[in-house]
């Protein structure tokens, strides 16, 4: 009686559970599915992932650096800088030991700080030249800096901190661990924006040499208000190396025109590399320093636009003509209420031609902005002492006080950067969803041309990896979203994204290790033409055998008249032949057989490998094909077709067909049996006496039961009927019971069963009864079904 009760409530609250987990997701848009998603065990196995997680603890890495020189990945880490190989993330790796000492966390922890940010968190890693590395950690709320040995290329691997070269690192380095902080280095000077007091009242971006520190102004409010730096980068202008300019990416407050609220503005600041401050005024300060709004929004109704102000994070996608990178940006609201993410591109062009355009000008705080109209002083307020720009002056310092004045008054310019497209390129607006943090870009040329494709960091150790197409046409951006890669077993944020375009890896951080990802595996796509191009992968392409790695002409030697791939359109049919559904594609499929119980659920799986494919189910009749339309009945899931109450006139062969991009795919052709309810209730009923009849003897019958084999097929060809029907006595009855219902995992039933209605005791007095004698081995008898130990697991209902 309790053996039934047990089969019947446990299979109940799963189908019930399988409802309510399947319905919630029916109605779910298709467009955030993937196309493709893995998991963290399943990228494991493809061989597609490696992880480096140090030695247990959390790892917490704050920076890393690719050099690909050295091909080794720099790490800076909590208390741990690391080298780690660019083949294999987690073989070959060493690491630098670099924590505080006993004193600095003694008198950190007096300053009323916690023991964990105590600790030396390495801040700043950049190549300081060919066999050196800079590094600043925060030293226990006291910051240092030194140098890195890595030696020539080629050499052996060196890897060794220079303790002569340790230094205050004050300035160079924030006090906080979870300060912001961007750095870049460029001709052995380093440019960062940070802030540079314990209290954090200091915002500044800064240039430190050996000889010179300069500046933004200190408490100027005008300058920097409240920043949150993100990132950084020296882009040349010209050919003129004294035109090269220094551009920070970062967020800052900014009072509104009612002088009452604070907005949250993106930012883009710019800097001459070689200004060199004024002579009298602005003294080591910058005498060049202007900055602009970054604008991400989207048009709503009523012309009221929808903003995304909040800098996450900024990718510099380098080109061969370094004057005009293409700047990537990660965006999100900064509504309580509302909250969604944004991706935004800029090119320099338009970045250049709002810091040449007018300066902004207000009377008071609490006024407008407007474009100043007065005269400008010469040389123009920003402009570095350089020939391009008459060379008239060999440095900053020779500037006149005029114009140092007015860059100082005047340091925001009126017109900000709009995105290309005046739009953003992707958009994630669902509510509940995960956050975005880190943004990485590749480059790619497909056969219909160039394409970006954007590998998008989660807070839940996800890696999103999505192309953008512009229709010209239309003036629309359609966001595919090819595949959804979860990089860690853990979820945990991702803090940092590296891609290294020449060997085709991504590296990823987040505070439980170091994963290197590689960009593209197209066998996974499929085995057939049209799986290839609907992939939709510019680094993919069917070659007549294979969906492999598509190269452009004059790249590749092999033959590529076979060559098939069509990012923009994805149309399999087209280059595919034609292929389209006919009726030998249909009786093709892979076939299977079902049983269901007249007035129970049933769940037909299919599972098609595109997430983004519609997915549609036929039932053939005497030759007649009729669609499946789902009802309060019949719910259409994303695994399958469920029945909630199974009737007899549903027997039937149903097919499970996809259609994606106009191309129609068959998967399976499955015949649904229907069993009739008093059949089944009467082999129950059987069972039930029989354990009433039996006492404890009939009681241990199902616990011996369990230690058998595992099942067969949870589908089998037998039709059901008197011969097919166990016997009251038999010990295996529920095991068929659950196989006749079509339950796809009877042994998981058949465990939590024993543990539920067995005693411990009993359970005990089972094995050992049954346990062969003296540990010899098993034999092929029926003996062996009870001496089988079946892997412990728990039904999750």
């Amino acid at each position: 009686m309790r053996m039934a009760k047990c089969i019947r409530t446990g299979v109940y609250l799963t189908l019930m559970l399988l409802y309510f987990v399947l319905r919630s997701t029916a109605h779910t848009p298709h467009s955030i599915y993937p196309r493709i998603r893995l998991s963290h065990k399943e990228l494991w196995q493809l061989n597609r992932t490696w992880v480096f997680q140090g030695h247990g603890a959390s790892l917490q890495p704050q920076t890393m650096l690719l050099d690909e020189g050295h091909e080794r990945l720099y790490v800076g880490a909590k208390n741990t800088l690391y080298s780690l190989s660019l083949d294999r993330v987690n073989t070959h790796h060493r690491e630098i030991h670099w924590a505080s000492t006993e004193s600095q966390i003694e008198e950190c922890l007096m300053k009323g700080r916690e023991k964990p940010e105590c600790a030396n968190y390495i801040k700043v890693l950049q190549q300081y030249n060919q066999t050196h590395l800079l590094a600043c950690g925060t030293g226990a709320f006291n910051p240092v800096c030194t140098l890195v040995r890595v030696g020539h290329t080629g050499q052996d691997r060196l890897f060794a901190l220079e303790e002569e070269s340790i230094e205050s690192g004050r300035g160079r380095c924030p006090y906080d661990p979870n300060s912001s902080c961007t750095s870049t280095l460029s001709r052995g000077e380093l440019y960062i924006g940070l802030y540079t007091d314990y209290w954090e009242n200091d915002g500044a971006l800064c240039r430190l040499n050996n000889q010179t520190y300069t500046r933004t102004e200190r408490d100027d409010r005008q300058q920097l208000n409240e920043p949150k730096f993100v990132g950084s980068a020296v882009i040349p202008d010209n050919d003129d190396r004294d035109d090269d300019k220094v551009y920070f990416f970062f967020t800052e407050r900014e009072m509104d025109p009612e002088g009452a609220n604070k907005a949250v503005y993106t930012r883009v600041g710019r800097v001459c590399a070689n200004d060199q401050g004024g002579q009298r005024m602005l003294v080591n300060r910058w005498s060049s320093f202007l900055k602009t709004r970054l604008i991400c929004s989207v048009a709503g109704p009523n012309g009221i636009d929808t903003h995304f102000d909040e800098l996450e994070d900024v990718f510099v996608l380098k080109s061969k003509d370094e004057k005009n990178p293409e700047i990537f940006g990660l965006f999100s609201t900064t509504s309580a209420v509302f909250k969604g993410y944004a991706v935004c591109v800029y090119h320099m062009d338009d970045i250049r031609a709002a810091f040449n355009g007018p300066f902004a000008y207000r009377e008071r705080p609490e006024h407008h902005w407007t474009p100043y109209e007065d005269r400008v002083p010469y040389p123009r307020p920003g402009s570095c002492a350089s020939k391009v720009n008459g060379g008239g002056f060999s440095s900053s310092k020779e500037f006149p006080d005029e114009v140092l004045r007015f860059v100082r008054s005047h340091p925001v310019m009126y017109r900000p950067v709009l995105p290309l497209h005046r739009r953003p390129v992707l958009l994630q607006t669902e509510p509940g969803r995960r956050k975005l943090t880190q943004i990485a870009v590749d480059r790619v040329q497909a056969q219909d041309g160039h394409y970006h494709v954007l590998y998008i960091g989660t807070d839940d150790s996800v890696v999103l990896k999505v192309i953008t197409i512009y229709n010209k046409d239309t003036d629309t951006v359609e966001e595919v979203l090819l595949e959804e890669l979860q990089v860690f077993k853990v979820p945990a944020p991702i803090t940092e994204i590296i891609i290294s375009a020449k060997r085709q890896q991504l590296y990823v951080g987040s505070e439980v290790g170091v994963a290197q990802v590689r960009l593209h595996q197209c066998d996974l796509y499929g085995s057939e033409c049209a799986d290839c191009c609907l992939a939709r992968d510019p680094y993919c392409a069917w070659d007549g055998l294979t969906c492999s790695r598509y190269y452009p002409a004059g790249v590749y030697t092999k033959s590529r008249r076979f060559r098939r791939q069509d990012v923009r359109h994805g149309n399999a049919v087209q280059l595919c032949n034609g292929l389209q559904i006919n009726e030998e594609q249909w009786h093709k499929a892979e076939e299977r057989l079902v049983y269901g119980v007249e007035s129970n659920s049933t769940l037909l799986e299919c599972t098609p490998r595109s997430l983004q494919a519609k997915v549609l189910w036929f039932l053939q009749r005497a030759g007649e094909k009729q669609e499946v339309r789902g009802d309060e009945r019949v719910i259409m899931t994303s695994h399958g077709l469920l029945f909630l109450r199974v009737r007899t006139s549903d027997a039937g062969v149903y097919v499970c067909q996809t259609v994606e991009h106009g191309y129609v795919h068959t998967l399976l052709r499955i015949t649904l049996h229907v069993l009739r309810g008093e059949k089944v209730e009467l082999m129950t009923h059987k069972g039930e006496r029989a354990e009433d009849g039996e006492g404890e003897k009939a009681a241990a019958a199902p616990c011996r039961s369990s230690t058998g084999p595992p099942p067969g097929p949870s589908v089998g060809p037998r039709a059901p009927g008197p011969a097919s029907v166990p016997g009251p006595h038999s010990r295996l009855w529920y095991k068929e019971f659950l196989q006749l219902i079509g339950y796809g995992d009877a042994q998981r039933v058949e465990e939590y069963c024993e543990r539920v209605w067995c005693s411990d005791k009993k359970r005990k007095k089972t094995k050992r009864r049954y346990a062969p004698p003296g540990g010899e081995k098993r034999g092929k008898g029926r003996g062996d079904e009870n001496s089988h130990r079946a892997p412990r697991h728990t039904l999750d209902t």
